[in-house]
């Protein structure tokens, strides 16, 4: 929807509810006509429900108001005595069509109850205030997230459960402004869409305080995410809204303006090899070679197996596929009957494989900064088409197809136009896994718009692999300079203060 379609969508919802209401509020005290102005009609019902005022910005928090509204429609009905179980039920199913019959139909016979408990008293109160305040700090603050994939071994290990902070690079209100809250694009169980795709709000970002550095740990929806995989026609072949894109964490190795290029797994930015922070562990895939076609001996193997290198591999093996931490590859060059190690490469796949790049070969390539005059031409095309079809400029829906890019011969036409150049409307990044060997990351989609930017992981509070929970990680930062240190034990004894001063607290009251 455009901002003028989201301005026409907002008077009406006013003057329907108004038109729904009026009477309730002329019976309470308050003039009718308040029941159709924007913001004051909900101020005022916040004080003819008994609920505290400032809880009107609930009803205008995306996502948040799926949850306010229907509070709303049955604490109006209970305040003038309609209040079983049939009555909240129809005013929720019939998505407030109810209350509507009521106040036509009723509202001059009933009695309003000026004496009902305010919100925070009532159990009803406080279990709507619970759910809206987990809802918020989901959705504007923190998120809690699980790895699924290897693609950040060592780094994050699979079972790793993160809280991700989505006040660093600024939170991203909701797109979607019809979702079930706390899931993402599909309803556990059902396997269910969990979201509407009308109406959708324009894409805004809070202020972050914090920019996206060289090395960060990245949380993001997944560029290259289409219905397809997910759900059948009539939505085949569509793509996602931006916030119900699957989610990706990956390692931010350029960010806008850099330019990368990876030689033999190595990884230079702006002509400099990266340096990576500590708490960094990259692996890439090795075919070792024994001398003279002799095979590993037994001895040899089981050291492998102690180091945590080799598993499950016959000892009559001459050559060995092994994913090694550069720490490993060292321990592994000293084995004597070690003939050669060769880091090994593939080009499947990858997003620019007209240009013979490999997995660990790839580049020059330049990350586009907001800003950027890109030129536009027959070499540029693969990398840019991208940016100005999907990612840049998209409309109110985030269509694909906003724009056309097509190439010519030598030349590149948008929308059908000859176009030399395009000015970059947002900055892009470019994210990679540790586990460089296992990571479908940028070197397969390209590149990630700050749009798609989700928030940073700051903390790991569970861990669970193959032979249980991994205690030294818990209640552990993601990053941080040195080993890393579990705060499960402070944690622990701040929380048995916490209940042991409530309790003395409450006893203390009890007495006086």
């Amino acid at each position: 929807m455009t901002i003028t379609q989201w301005i026409i969508f907002f008077v009406v919802m006013n003057i329907v509810h108004g038109a729904a209401t009026w009477k309730f509020y002329k019976k309470a005290g308050v003039d009718a006509w308040k029941a159709f102005v924007p913001f004051l009609n909900i101020y005022e019902l916040m004080g003819i429900i008994a609920y505290p005022k400032w809880w009107m910005i609930f009803v205008y928090i995306p996502i948040v108001n799926l949850l306010m509204i229907p509070t709303l429609w049955v604490q109006i009905l209970a305040s003038f005595g309609k209040e079983t179980g049939k009555d909240k039920a129809l005013a929720i199913f019939t998505l407030g069509a109810y209350v509507a019959y009521v106040n036509y139909t009723e509202a001059d016979q009933l009695t309003y109850d000026t004496t009902s408990k305010s919100a925070k008293e009532t159990l009803l109160g406080s279990l709507v205030f619970a759910i809206i305040a987990a809802t918020i700090v989901h959705t504007y603050f923190f998120q809690p997230f699980t790895i699924p994939s290897p693609s950040l071994e060592k780094s994050l290990l699979v079972g790793d459960y993160l809280i991700v902070s989505k006040m660093h690079y600024g939170a991203r209100p909701p797109i979607t402004t019809i979702a079930t809250p706390m899931v993402h694009d599909t309803i556990p169980v059902i396997n269910k869409r969990s979201y509407s795709k009308f109406p959708q709000l324009p894409y805004l970002r809070f202020p972050g305080f914090q920019k996206i550095k060289n090395n960060d740990i990245v949380v993001f929806n997944w560029p290259a995410d289409t219905v397809v995989q997910f759900f059948k026609a009539p939505d085949y072949a569509q793509y996602k809204p931006i916030d119900k894109k699957s989610h990706y964490v990956k390692r931010c190795v350029a960010i806008a303006g850099d330019s990368l290029q990876i030689k033999n797994g190595i990884i230079y930015v702006n002509g400099k090899e990266v340096v990576y922070p500590d708490r960094t562990d990259l692996q890439h895939y090795y075919k070792i070679t024994t001398k003279d076609s002799m095979p590993f001996s037994a001895r040899t193997l089981n050291q492998f197996n102690n180091m945590g290198i080799l598993k499950d591999l016959n000892k009559n093996h001459t050559e060995i596929i092994l994913n090694l931490t550069n720490d490993r590859l060292e321990i592994a060059k000293k084995y004597s009957n070690v003939a050669s190690i060769k880091l090994l490469d593939r080009a499947q796949g990858l997003m620019y494989g007209n240009k013979n790049w490999t997995l660990n070969n790839f580049g020059p390539i330049y990350i586009p900064k907001k800003g950027d005059v890109l030129q536009l031409n027959k070499e540029t095309y693969p990398f840019y088409k991208w940016i100005i079809q999907r990612y840049d400029g998209h409309d109110a829906e985030h269509k694909l197809n906003k724009h056309e890019v097509t190439l010519k011969g030598d030349d590149v036409y948008i929308d059908g136009k000859l176009t030399k150049e395009y000015t970059v409307q947002q900055d892009y990044y470019w994210m990679m896994g540790d586990n460089r060997s296992e990571s479908e990351d940028s070197r397969y989609w390209g590149y990630v718009p700050f749009d798609h930017v989700v928030g940073k992981p700051v903390f790991i509070f569970f861990s669970k692999g193959e032979n249980g929970i991994r205690w030294n990680r818990l209640f552990t930062t993601v990053s941080g300079e040195g080993k890393r240190v579990s705060y499960l034990i402070p944690f622990i004894v701040l929380l048995l203060f916490y209940f042991g001063y409530t309790e003395y607290k409450k006893k203390k009251n009890k007495n006086s």
